[in-house]
């Protein structure tokens, strides 16, 4: 039944793209099954913020551009929206797995997913996305949940190997922030005991912001150049392109605030790392042009952001036996 209070969801089109909005008292979360099941919007109503980092380009379907030259990064890339993308079987770079070439973050991010209503009540609506990969034999659903009364979304993934041969997968949640909630000063909070693990080379020819080397112990690290700099800061527009892998939680979750805050909670048994990629404007060429100001906060199975056949390599990669299911549970949580 159609209604204007307590938990509804409405099925929308946006820019030709099915969409659905989960909505209650409190949050405003907007899903894009026709695009890799993104959250283009996570609105947080009594304070109109929403968390989500919007790319300048906006949301574009993927179907109307045919002008550009065809690579396998400008496939996720020029229809990059910002947003929450799932990610799998691979994550970051191009990569190459048992023959089957895989494009800059995976498959599924890029695909359209089906979408099912599962719950509809006054206390909590639910949809499933689903869909099935292409090159690899893998398939996916996701439950996106929000309960009446509450400031959290809460979701529950299945990622299932539809052969009979041992596999190996990178899954990840690629969650950015942007203004108006992220600003210079806000701060991340994570467990004790987490360590910071540099990405072997600079992002941008530019520099960088943490020493390459270490391990190093969250969150006071080397800063490139000479000195420390503080990763549980956000800094200035301006400030070196970086991405570091955080890794050592016993808990998944982190903290991230500035006049409000948010809380992400995941299984750490299945998304043992933390990438923390920061792109805040000092990347002058393809594809920010100086307009970026984002912080990602990405729990993954695996890493570096080389792609599946580098995690395969240095034994990070989710192993999935033949028709094993891995679930992972998420929440995110708005802190005010």
């Amino acid at each position: 039944m159609r209604r204007n209070w307590a938990a509804r969801l409405r099925h929308v089109t946006i820019g030709g793209l099915r969409a659905v909005v989960l909505e209650n008292e409190r949050l405003r979360v907007t899903v894009v099954p026709d695009k890799g099941g993104d959250v283009v919007e996570f609105l947080h109503k009594p304070t109109d913020t929403d968390f989500v980092w919007l790319s300048p380009q906006g949301l574009r379907d993927p179907h109307d551009h045919l002008q550009g030259a065809a690579d396998d990064v400008a496939q996720f890339i020029d229809h990059y929206e910002g947003g929450w993308q799932e990610i799998f079987p691979s994550g970051g770079a191009p990569s190459e797995y048992r023959g089957a070439r895989l494009a800059q973050h995976g498959e599924v991010s890029g695909l359209p997913w089906e979408c099912e209503v599962v719950a509809d009540s006054e206390s909590e609506v639910a949809v499933r996305l689903s869909v099935r990969t292409r090159r690899l034999p893998y398939r996916m659903e996701k439950i996106f949940r929000l309960r009446s009364g509450t400031a959290a979304l809460e979701i529950e993934g299945r990622a299932t190997n539809d052969s009979p041969l041992p596999l190996h997968a990178m899954w990840g949640q690629h969650i950015v922030y942007g203004r108006p909630f992220l600003r210079p000063g806000a701060t991340i909070r994570l467990p004790e005991g987490v360590t910071v693990i540099p990405h072997e080379s600079a992002i941008n020819p530019a520099g960088r912001r943490v020493r390459a080397g270490g391990p190093w112990s969250w969150p006071v690290v080397p800063a490139d150049g000479g000195g420390e700099t503080d990763l549980s800061v956000v800094q200035e527009p301006g400030s070196p392109s970086d991405i570091v892998y955080l890794t050592g939680f016993n808990e998944g979750w982190y903290e991230i605030s500035g006049d409000i805050g948010i809380r992400v909670m995941w299984d750490a048994a299945v998304l043992p790392y933390l990438w923390m990629w920061q792109e805040l404007g000092a990347s002058t060429d393809y594809p920010w042009w100086g307009r970026a100001y984002t912080v990602g906060l990405e729990p993954f199975s695996s890493m570096p952001t080389d792609g599946l056949a580098a995690a395969v390599a240095n034994g990070t990669a989710l192993p999935l036996g033949p028709y094993e299911t891995k679930v992972l549970q998420l929440r995110a949580e708005v802190l005010a």
